[in-house]
C-alpha cells in the first residue's frame, strides 16, 4: 500500500518562497490586458466616478445612480486609484487580492480541520481551477463575495472544532459574522441567506439544533448590523428610491423573474461546475463522496457542513431565474477542501496517478480544437483577430496536457504532493492562457484603443454622446462621462432619477448637437449611417466593426 508523502520539505522557508512565487505569477499579470466590455468597464467606472466627484456614499455609472450592488469594492478599487493611479491592475487589484486570500485561508482552514496535507493539496486544488483562476483576475464582484462567503464558512467550522477552547471558538464565531457583513456590503443579501440556510440544513440534517445557538446568532446578527447599517441607512436617507429598487427589485426580482434577461435552464451550472472544476474532474465525484462521511467521535462535521454548503448554493443559484457562470463561485473553495481531503485520506490507498488523466485528456483535446477557433470569426471579429488568439490557447491547453503528464509520472514514482502541485501548475497556466490571449480580441471588446486615439483631441467642456448604444468601458478610458441618447438598459433606473441627464430620442440629439459649436459621439456604424444621410454635420475620427466616433466641427 502506498501512501501520499508526508510534505515536509513543503514546510517552513520552502513553503513560503512556494507561496511568494505564485503571488508573483498571481498578481503580474494584473496590467497585461485591456478592460473588456461590460463588466470590467462597469466596475472600474464606478470607483473612478467616486474618486472624481468625491461622493463615495451614492455610486454612478456613467453619472447616473447606480444601486444594483453595495458599495464595498467600489470603495476598495476607488482607494487603489488615489493610491496608485487609475491603471488596468489596479482596477484589478480587489477581486485579484481577494481571489489570492481565498487560496490561502482555504489551505490554512482545511490544514487546522482535516491536517496538513489536506491543506496544501486543498490550496493547490482552488489555485489550479480554472473558473477560480478565471474570475480573480476579472474585474468582476463574485470573486469578493466568494471569498468573503467561503472565509466566513471556513470560520464558522473552525469556531465549532471539537478541540477549540470556548475563547477560540468565539473569536472564529465573531470574525465569521464580520465575514457576513462584507459580504453583504460585496453583493448584498445572499451573504446572509445562503450562510443561514446552510446552518439551518445542517442542524436537520445532524439533528443538531444546539448548533444554531452555538454560532451565537443575536451576537452576530448584532455585528453584522453595526457594519452593515450605516451604508445602507446613509445611502437610503440620501436617496429615498435606493432600498425598493436594491432590496426588492435587485434580490426578489432578480431572483424570481426573467426581468434582467439571465435566463438559463436548471442544468446550466453542471457544465459550468465541470469546466471551473479543471483539473480536478478525477477527484470531484470522490470528493463530494468525501462530504457524506461521518468522523466518528466529532460532534461537529464539518465535512458534512462543507457538503451542504456547496450542495445548497449549487441548488439555490439553479433555481434562480437569473444565472450567470460565476454566481456558483462561493462553492469552489468547499469543494477544494473535500477534494483535499480525499486526496488525502480516503486516496491514501490508491494510485494518484490516475486522477489526473482526466487533465491530460482535455488538455489534448482542447490542442486539437484550436485550430477551429476561427469558425467563431464574424463581421464584428474578423478572423485574424481569432487567430492571433490561437497561440496563446495553444500555450494554455499544452500547459495543462504537460501538466498532467508529468503529474501523472510523479505520482507513478510515489511523489503524490508534487504531482497535485504540478497538476495545480497545468490548471493554473491553461487558465491564464485562455485569459491572456483574450486580449486579442480586445481590439473590439474594449474601447482601449479607440479612446487612446481620441482623448487628447477632446477639450474638457466639449459635450460627449453614447447615441443609441453604451460602451461600459469608453467613459474609463476617456476620464468623463457621456450622455445617454435613445438607450437605457441597465441605466434605465438612474435615468428615471435624473431624467435631466438623458436625451430620449434621436430627433433631441440631432438638436442638441446642431446647437453644440463643438461635440462628439459614439454610435453603431448603423446609426452612423442613418445620419450621415440626414446630412447631419459631424466628421468621422476613429471607427471599428461595432463603434463609430464622430465630431463637430
Amino acid at each position: 500500500m502506498r501512501r501520499l508523502a508526508q510534505p515536509r520539505e513543503l514546510r517552513g522557508l520552502p513553503l513560503l518562497a512556494l507561496i511568494l512565487v505564485f503571488a508573483l505569477a498571481w498578481f503580474g499579470t494584473l496590467e497585461q490586458r485591456r478592460l473588456i466590455n461590460p463588466d470590467e468597464g462597469r466596475y472600474s467606472e464606478i470607483p473612478r466616478e467616486m474618486v472624481a466627484t468625491g461622493d463615495w456614499l451614492t455610486p454612478r455609472l456613467n453619472g447616473l445612480k447606480y444601486f444594483e450592488k453595495p458599495a464595498l469594492q467600489y470603495w476598495a478599487t476607488a482607494t487603489a486609484f488615489t493610491v496608485f493611479g487609475e491603471h488596468h491592475w489596479t482596477a484589478r487589484l480587489w477581486p485579484a487580492l481577494t481571489g489570492f486570500l481565498g487560496i490561502l485561508a482555504t489551505a490554512f482552514a482545511t490544514a487546522r480541520l482535516f491536517g496538513l496535507q489536506a491543506g496544501l493539496i486543498a490550496g493547490a486544488v482552488l489555485a489550479g481551477s480554472v473558473l477560480w483562476n478565471v474570475i480573480g483576475h476579472v474585474n468582476t464582484l463574485d470573486m469578493g463575495v466568494s471569498f468573503f462567503l467561503a472565509a466566513a464558512v471556513f470560520a464558522l467550522c473552525l469556531g465549532q472544532r471539537d478541540d477549540a477552547s470556548q475563547r477560540e471558538s468565539r473569536r472564529w464565531q465573531d470574525g465569521a459574522w464580520v465575514l457576513l457583513a462584507l459580504a453583504i456590503l460585496s453583493k448584498g443579501l445572499i451573504g446572509l441567506v445562503l450562510p443561514a440556510a446552510t446552518v439551518v440544513a445542517y442542524a436537520l440534517w445532524e439533528r443538531d439544533w444546539g448548533f444554531i445557538l452555538r454560532i451565537r446568532p443575536f451576537r452576530g446578527l448584532l455585528i453584522l448590523l453595526a457594519i452593515t447599517a450605516p451604508w445602507f441607512i446613509a445611502v437610503s436617507l440620501a436617496n429615498p428610491e435606493f432600498a425598493h429598487f436594491f432590496f426588492i427589485h435587485e434580490h426578489f426580482e432578480r431572483f424570481l423573474t426573467k426581468a434582467h434577461g439571465r435566463y438559463q435552464p436548471m442544468w446550466y451550472f453542471i457544465p459550468i461546475l465541470l469546466i471551473g472544476m479543471l483539473p480536478w474532474l478525477g477527484s470531484l465525484v470522490q470528493g463530494i463522496a468525501a462530504g457524506f462521511r461521518r468522523d466518528a467521535g466529532r460532534r461537529f462535521q464539518p465535512r458534512r457542513f462543507l457538503l451542504v454548503w456547496t450542495v445548497l448554493v449549487f441548488v439555490f443559484f439553479s433555481a434562480s431565474s437569473s444565472k450567470l457562470a460565476s454566481y456558483i463561485l462561493p462553492i469552489f473553495p468547499a469543494l477544494a477542501a473535500l477534494i483535499g481531503l480525499h486526496l488525502a485520506g480516503h486516496a491514501a490507498s490508491r494510485r494518484i496517478e490516475w486522477h489526473v488523466l482526466p487533465a491530460v485528456a482535455i488538455g489534448g483535446g482542447c490542442l486539437f480544437l484550436v485550430p477551429y477557433v476561427t469558425g467563431f470569426a464574424s463581421e464584428k471579429v474578423p478572423v485574424a483577430l481569432y487567430e492571433a488568439y490561437q497561440p496563446w490557447l495553444y500555450a494554455g491547453a499544452g500547459a495543462l496536457l504537460a501538466g498532467g503528464l508529468i503529474a501523472f509520472w510523479l505520482g507513478r514514482r510515489g511523489r503524490n504532493v508534487a504531482a497535485m502541485f504540478t497538476l495545480a501548475f497545468g490548471g493554473f497556466a491553461f487558465g491564464q492562457g485562455f485569459l491572456l490571449g483574450h486580449d486579442s480580441l480586445g481590439a473590439v471588446n474594449s474601447a482601449h484603443d479607440m479612446a487612446a486615439a481620441i482623448r487628447p483631441q477632446i477639450p474638457p467642456d466639449a459635450p460627449f454622446f453614447s447615441v443609441d448604444t453604451y460602451d461600459q468601458s469608453l467613459q474609463f478610458y476617456l476620464k468623463r462621462t457621456t450622455t445617454m441618447v435613445a438607450y437605457r438598459d441597465e441605466l434605465g433606473f438612474g435615468i428615471s432619477q435624473e431624467p435631466r441627464k438623458f436625451i430620449p430620442d434621436i430627433a433631441g440629439f440631432e438638436q442638441a448637437w446642431s446647437a453644440a459649436p463643438v461635440a462628439w459621439a459614439l454610435m453603431s456604424p448603423a446609426t452612423w449611417k442613418e445620419l450621415n444621410q440626414k446630412g447631419l454635420p459631424m466628421t468621422e475620427v476613429v471607427r471599428d466593426t461595432r463603434r463609430v466616433i464622430v465630431r463637430k466641427p
